[in-house]
């Protein structure tokens, strides 16, 4: 399985970005997929995450904020990302589990990571 990630830029402070990741390969394999980030000189952190069931859920300092999305159909999910501010800045990687992407250690399938720079 392989998961590719696109969406990333540079926007200003109150910004959007949609970020898009598509599950190639034995996607059906893929239970959860998610979203997680990494600042400069930070762990990686949760982001968002849904299941195949759609059941979904975003971390509740991005609530309000972010949204997260799937077609189940196509294997792809989205993260839209409203209001950016310059500490959203960092590394975006999608993630794919057979069981869960809520617990980093849980993830099997990791994307490549895109860019996302907000700027005040």
């Amino acid at each position: 399985v392989q998961l590719q990630a696109s969406g990333g830029g540079s926007v200003h402070t109150g910004g959007s970005l949609r970020l898009s990741c598509s599950a190639l390969g034995s996607a059906s394999s893929i239970y959860d997929m998610g979203w997680y980030r990494q600042a400069p000189g930070k762990q990686r952190e949760l982001v968002a995450f849904i299941t195949e069931r759609l059941s979904r859920r975003v971390v509740n300092s991005l609530e309000g904020r972010f949204t997260i999305d799937r077609d189940a159909a196509k294997d792809i999910i989205y993260l839209q990302m409203d209001n950016l501010k310059p500490e959203d800045t960092g590394v975006y990687y999608c993630a794919g589990s057979r069981r869960s992407t809520a617990v980093i250690s849980l993830v099997e399938y990791w994307g490549k990571g895109t860019q996302v720079t907000v700027s005040s």
